[in-house]
């Protein structure tokens, strides 16, 4: 969404912003937009506080009366507005704040999307961590908590971490400031191309799985061109996920048209 993107990233990136507009973010003035997620309890308002200071607002979600918070930050030049999504544990759920998180990393295609773990926890977190990197490249984990870690003796291989993850890993103490600098470093090289992202992905080549997952994969396709993250939404029909087959039999998992939006444009 950068002004410096190749010509043949234009058309993904006007589409990529439609999409965004339609989820209720104006984007106009901004070069990057960035998705903070993460379970609850894991410190995600505090960092998105650190990113932004007092430039933020909120407001509801298009068409839903669940609250959510938008701020902006420069760095090195660019401009970025970031979304704190609301917690959740997975992207498989269909309650409504999970709904909200998981429509957004899926058809919002945010530049990043920032995973905040818990790093007493991070085993646990790290479900929902895999989940998003099933559906985006360009992710980045923040390590929060690290100074709790320390007092209980934990010691956190962010290199190891990185390596097999794929991804760029920060270790953070948002409550005090530490690794912030570093945080956004990370996100801005994501963001512009400066860091490729290889994030490691659950196999699905299960004989059997595989074939169906094809199949309905290449009919959703066909159904509505350009759909993105298309092969994870076939396995969430396959798993016989309510709200997903719900969008697609009405067509407006291809349209994702909210009944109105609320929030209005943060300056960047």
């Amino acid at each position: 969404m950068s002004e410096s993107c190749p010509p043949s990233a234009c058309e993904s990136c006007s589409a990529a912003r439609g999409t965004l507009e339609k989820l209720g973010l104006k984007v106009e003035n901004v070069d990057h937009v960035v998705a903070l997620a993460g379970n609850p309890n894991t410190g995600k308002s505090t960092v998105f506080n650190r990113l932004t200071g007092l430039r933020q607002h909120t407001g509801n979600w298009p068409g839903k009366t669940i609250a959510r918070a938008e701020g902006a930050f420069a760095y090195a030049g660019h401009r970025y507005k970031i979304v704190d999504l609301p917690g959740t544990y997975s992207l498989r759920s269909a309650s409504p704040d999970e709904t909200v998180a998981r429509e957004f990393i899926l058809f919002g295609k945010p530049d990043v999307t920032v995973i905040v773990v818990d790093a007493t926890c991070i085993e646990r977190n790290l479900n929902l961590a895999l989940q998003v990197l099933q559906v985006t490249s360009r992710a980045v984990l923040c390590v929060n908590l690290m100074d709790e870690a320390r007092a209980h003796g934990l010691i956190v291989d962010a290199r190891a971490l990185a390596r097999d993850l794929g991804i760029p890993v920060v270790p953070c103490a948002a409550r005090r400031g530490e690794g912030i600098d570093n945080l956004l470093a990370e996100i801005d090289a994501v963001a512009t191309g400066a860091v490729t992202c290889r994030p490691y992905r659950l196999k699905l080549d299960v004989p059997g799985i595989r074939e169906a997952l094809d199949e309905v994969t290449a009919d959703l396709e066909a159904a509505f061109p350009g759909l993105p993250n298309a092969e994870w939404i076939a396995l969430r029909l396959l798993e016989g996920d309510r709200h997903i087959a719900e969008l697609v039999a009405s067509g407006r998992i291809g349209k994702l048209e909210p009944d109105h939006a609320t929030t209005t444009r943060v300056p960047a």
